[in-house]
């Protein structure tokens, strides 16, 4: 006999709050017009032939609000590191004095704006379809065990219920994210 799965409802949850921490962590690198080191997180550089994130090659801080300061560890990394900056599609154009490159960041204009909105909206459906994913294997897993008369019918009736509950708090939590984030990137 086929090993059954093992209904875990925390496991499901656990799961969902990973593709919530993706979206933060894709939403943290979207540019809002002020200056965030996680603004450069995406960012990877072909160091030491291959690539790595830029935190792994540099220090990012933030002197003034909007600007940003890379200071590279490695001197031969520097040219590597502002052509990684300059391709990011991030819309930066770094200055080099030495090992630190300084990043002012100018401001959006309204159709930058409504792209980076478009491109949050795009991660957080991305995040949706992880979450009920998730709640599709919970599912698929209760239909199994009742199927192998594992568990009651009630037993499974009341397991979905709990997974659609924890579904719907997942997809508020990542509708409430996009929204802080897109009134955060339309403000002027």
């Amino acid at each position: 006999m086929p090993t059954l799965p093992k209904f875990d409802i925390d496991d499901l949850k656990r799961r969902m709050q990973a593709a919530q921490a993706t979206l933060k962590h894709e939403l943290g690198g979207l540019r809002t017009g002020r200056a965030s080191a996680s603004l450069l997180d995406p960012i990877q550089v072909e160091a030491y032939g291959q690539r790595m994130p830029i935190n792994q090659v540099a220090t990012i801080s933030v002197p003034e609000p909007r600007a940003l300061s890379v200071s590279v560890w490695d001197k031969s990394m520097v040219h590597a590191v502002d052509k990684a900056i300059r391709d990011s599609n991030l819309g930066l154009s770094p200055t080099v004095e030495g090992a630190i490159l300084r990043i002012r960041i100018p401001e959006l204009n309204e159709q930058r704006r409504k792209e980076m909105v478009k491109i949050a909206h795009k991660y957080a459906e991305d995040s949706r379809v992880a979450v009920r994913h998730v709640r599709r294997d919970g599912f698929d897993a209760l239909k199994l065990l009742l199927k192998n008369h594992a568990i009651a019918e009630d037993d499974e009736k009341r397991h979905e219920t709990e997974v659609q509950k924890v579904t719907d708090q997942a997809i508020a939590e990542i509708d409430g994210l996009l929204g802080a984030k897109e009134k955060e990137i339309m403000q002027v």
